[in-house]
Order: structure tokens, then C-alpha cells, then sequence
């Protein structure tokens, strides 16, 4: 008997030095989440072209119609090109909380091998891809700017615009919340601060931010309000109808920004899981209520609900949860969606009114606010006791106690970041823009339209 339980006691400490001296797992790349961002990166693109460009371009004026469309199409191939330059190493390296490094100008040293990290330890996918699904964003937000100035910038003030808040604006704030060495590095209590003080500004702060209520909605909205104030308003505002010329046009692009909207906040869960599946629903549901909010605010209000409403309050709803998307529950997200398509509603009405200032599609209405209650209320539906998900701690690996009043701490640093810094950004790149080359084009162009005047031809032959 004694000899037999040596037997087992030799066994047993073989299996366990099998195990101790086992090579660790080498991170690999899953070919499912692969393939899920590369549909998620093709639907953003979706978002932008057509989507957002048909959006806007059916809320100006048939004259201004192209206009519309060159300026999105054209910033989004701009900045597709700087991001691989320099904007990607300047978001997505190493270097202080406020701006990365050079060490992948051009994208050097990426190959078909290179991994990125998601948000699960051991699971990766290419970098190439996560440098394209980036990209999207980086393209999509610049051209969010536009809807507040339309009508009546010079498409090359436009232009050199962009390059000046992409470069200090977009690629700063993207850095400062998403930049981060990856779950790999928190391995216990002392690796995770050594890897934390590495990350961006904002994301040493605590601020959540799923697929960029700061980074893209705040940031452009508050760009485009500056823009608006510093243009000035529209020959014949609140004088002569400037009413939207095709609202078709506008609900085909609202939808287009919908379906997309799907790779936007699915998509930067990097991994087709079980989250993913949380963050589709909730992305849908969002914008469902928002819808119903701001169209029935309308119908009670002005008596009548408008297709135009409609489009808006889907886009508001979209806004809002894109923050809040992996950390919110279904409930949630729909009390968002309710809450935010009302005071959008507000904001592009009465606020916009008792204001004066001449936001054309409104950018900084359903984007700028809807981001800034959207970053706000994540502080709210992310908490476990409401149906949120709680934050995971990576040292642990389980969900941390969870603080809304200190998280709501958190957001706030975010926001109020984020307002500072793209406005400041905006002011001083508007006006070097106008003293350069000039921010307007004449009255007589502005009355005849951009499209002839600005690009040689028209959207309609009638």
C-alpha cells in the first residue's frame, strides 16, 4: 500500500513540473475576430461614404448639394493618407499621455504578422487591421465638422483646416483615451500601475470610452461650433427659407449611417464574443428610442413629426450610446436613446434659437451635446446594479466594485478635456486658416452656390 502511494505521490509531482515547466501560450491571432473586423472596418466606410455625405447633403440646398459630397469624400481619403504618414504612430504608440511617438511614421516595422491587442489576455488580431478600422475613425470625424459651417467655406479653407485639428486635435485625444499597452501587461497590482502609466491622460483618469463619445462626437461637435461662431452666419438666415432640399436624400443617408454604425461600436470590441453580441443590441436599441423620443418631442411641440426629426433622432441615439455601448445593458441603452433624442431636439431648436448662432446641420446639436450626455450617462447605465457590465479588472480578472459617483468623476475629466482642447485647438486653426487663405467665399459665390463656383459643376441637370 505504501509503495502504491508512492507510486501516485511521484505521478502527481511529475504532472505538476509538467505544468510548471509547461512554455507559456504564445498569443495567436483568431481568425473569426479577423474576419469581423474586416466587415466591422468596411462598414464605417459605409458610414461616412455614402452615408454621412448623403446625410448632410440632402439638408443643404440643392446649389450646395456636391459641395457637400466633395468635402466628406475628399477629407476622408485626406485623412486616410496622414493617418498612415503619422497619425496612427501618433495615437497608437508609446510615448507621454498626451501625444505618442514617431517609431511607426509611415507604418514602419508593421507587418502581416504584426498583432494587435484586444481587450481579452492572449487574443489578438493583425495590425494592419486595426490600423484600417482606426483609420475610419480618424477619417469619419473631421468630416462630422462640416455640418456646422456648410453653405459657405472655401473647400481649400476646408482642407488646411483639417490637417491642423487632425494633427493636434483628433490625434491627441485619441491617444489620451484609447492608447493603453494592452491586458497582457496587467499581470498583478504593481505590473498593471507600471503598464497604466504608460497609457494616455484620460485613460490614466478612468474615463470610459467604447468607440468615442469624446474622441469623435465631442470633439467634432465643439470643432463645429467654434466654426460656426468664426465663420458667421449664413446670407438670408432666419431672412429667407434655407430649408433642406431633398429629406430623402437625408433619410437614406440616416440609414446608411445606422447599418454602419454597427462595425463603428461593434467593431471596437475587437473580438466577436459575447460582448459584441451586448453591444450590437444595445446600438440598436439606443437609437430606436432616441428616435421615438425626438419625433414624438416634435409631434407634441410643433404639432406635427417630421421624417427629418426621424433621421436626427436615430443619429442622436447612435451619438449618445456609442460611449456607453460595451458597458451599458439593453435597459440602459434605451433610457439613454430616450433621453437624449428629447434634449437634442432642444438643443437644435430652442438652444440653437436663444443662442444665434447659425449651426447649418446641426454637428454640434445632435453630436456635440448627444456626445457630452452620451460620455455623461455612461457613468450611469454602466453600473451593474442598473443592468451595466461594471468595469473589469484586469488583475483580478473579474469585475471590479464599481463607483458611480467617482466614475461619473471620471467622465467629467473626459468631457471637460475634450471641450478645452478642441476648442482651443479650433479657435487657433480657424483663425491662422483665415489670416493664410481665408475661411469664406464671396457673397456672390455664397449666393450662387459652391458647386458651380467652388467645383465646376452641379449635382442636378434639370
Amino acid at each position: 500500500m505504501k509503495s502504491l502511494l508512492k507510486i501516485f505521490t511521484c505521478l502527481a509531482l511529475l504532472a505538476c513540473a509538467s505544468f510548471a515547466y509547461a512554455e507559456p501560450v504564445v498569443p495567436t491571432i483568431n481568425k473569426g475576430d479577423t474576419a469581423w473586423m474586416i466587415v466591422a472596418t468596411v462598414l464605417v466606410i459605409l458610414m461616412v461614404i455614402p452615408g454621412l455625405a448623403l446625410f448632410y447633403g440632402g439638408m443643404v440646398r440643392a446649389k450646395n448639394m456636391l459641395s457637400i459630397l466633395m468635402q466628406v469624400f475628399v477629407i476622408f481619403a485626406m485623412m486616410s493618407i496622414l493617418w498612415a504618414i503619422y497619425g496612427y504612430s501618433v495615437a497608437f504608440t508609446e510615448g507621454n499621455a498626451f501625444f505618442g511617438s514617431f517609431s511607426k511614421l509611415f507604418l514602419k516595422g508593421i507587418t502581416p504578422d504584426s498583432m494587435a491587442a484586444t481587450f481579452s489576455k492572449g487574443v489578438y488580431i493583425p495590425e494592419f487591421i486595426y490600423v484600417a478600422f482606426q483609420l475610419t475613425f480618424a477619417g469619419i470625424t473631421p468630416a462630422l465638422i462640416i455640418g456646422a459651417f456648410a453653405e459657405r467655406v472655401k473647400f481649400s479653407a476646408i482642407l488646411l483646416f483639417m490637417l491642423l485639428w487632425f494633427s493636434f486635435a483628433y490625434l491627441p485625444m485619441a491617444h489620451m483615451v484609447w492608447y493603453w499597452t494592452g491586458p497582457d501587461a496587467y499581470t498583478d497590482a504593481a505590473a498593471a500601475e507600471a503598464a497604466g502609466a504608460t497609457a494616455g491622460f484620460l485613460f490614466q483618469k478612468g474615463a470610459l470610452d467604447f468607440a468615442g463619445g469624446t474622441v469623435v462626437h465631442i470633439n467634432a461637435g465643439i470643432a463645429g461650433l467654434i466654426g460656426c461662431i468664426m465663420v458667421g452666419k449664413r446670407i438670408g438666415f432666419k431672412k429667407e427659407s434655407l430649408a433642406p432640399h431633398s429629406v430623402t436624400m437625408t433619410m437614406i443617408g440616416a440609414s446608411l449611417l445606422w447599418v454602419g454604425w454597427f462595425g463603428f461600436n461593434v467593431g471596437s470590441n475587437l473580438e466577436a464574443n459575447g460582448l459584441a453580441a451586448l453591444v450590437f443590441i444595445n446600438t440598436l436599441l439606443a437609437s430606436a428610442a432616441a428616435t421615438l423620443s425626438w419625433v414624438g418631442a416634435e409631434w407634441l411641440i410643433r404639432g406635427k413629426p417630421s421624417m427629418l426629426g426621424g433621421a436626427s433622432g436615430a443619429v442622436a441615439g447612435l451619438v449618445a450610446i456609442t460611449p456607453a455601448c460595451g458597458w451599458s445593458g439593453p435597459m440602459g441603452a434605451i433610457f439613454l436613446g430616450l433621453f437624449v433624442g428629447a434634449v437634442c431636439f432642444w438643443s437644435v431648436t430652442f438652444l440653437k434659437a436663444k443662442l444665434g448662432y447659425d449651426d447649418s446641420l446641426d454637428a454640434f446639436g445632435v453630436h456635440g451635446v448627444g456626445g457630452m450626455i452620451g460620455a455623461l450617462g455612461t457613468a450611469v447605465v454602466a453600473s451593474p446594479a442598473l443592468g451595466g457590465t461594471g468595469v473589469w479588472d484586469y488583475v483580478a480578472n473579474g469585475v471590479a466594485e464599481y463607483n458611480m459617483l467617482g466614475q461619473l468623476g471620471s467622465q467629467l475629466w473626459g468631457v471637460l478635456i475634450c471641450i478645452i482642447w478642441s476648442g482651443v485647438v479650433s479657435f487657433i486653426a480657424f483663425k491662422l486658416v483665415d489670416v493664410l487663405i481665408g475661411l469664406r467665399v464671396s457673397e456672390d459665390v455664397e449666393r450662387e452656390g459652391l458647386d458651380i463656383n467652388e467645383h465646376g459643376e452641379t449635382a442636378y441637370h434639370m
